[in-house]
């Protein structure tokens, strides 16, 4: 067997089967836990795209203006999901009324 050959193979740190310390403290999953502070007001996006089109079009070969088109309409479909959900939990910004 030639010099350097086979070291690394079963050689190096020893594992020991045997567990550190005792046993680990149970958790109490269902202790009580301090209220959540109410959530600030949601504020919708004037334009969500707005992101997405600042870094320009999709590099694929052909067809990358039918990719943005897709992006463009998940992401204003995915701001009106959270615009309506906001609205549902009465989290919206109030306007206040014109004068």
């Amino acid at each position: 067997m030639a010099q350097g050959q086979g070291q690394g193979q079963g050689q190096g740190r020893k594992r020991s089967n045997r567990r550190r310390g005792g046993k680990a403290k149970p958790v109490d999953i269902w202790r009580p836990v301090p209220p959540l502070p109410d959530p600030d007001p949601i504020v919708p996006a004037p334009d969500p795209t707005a992101l997405l089109r600042s870094i320009g079009v999709p590099p694929l070969r052909a067809r990358s203006d039918m990719a943005e088109a897709y992006l463009l309409a998940v992401a204003e479909r995915a701001a009106g999901l959270a615009t309506a959900l906001a609205a549902a939990a009465d989290l919206l910004v109030r306007e206040p009324p014109p004068e």
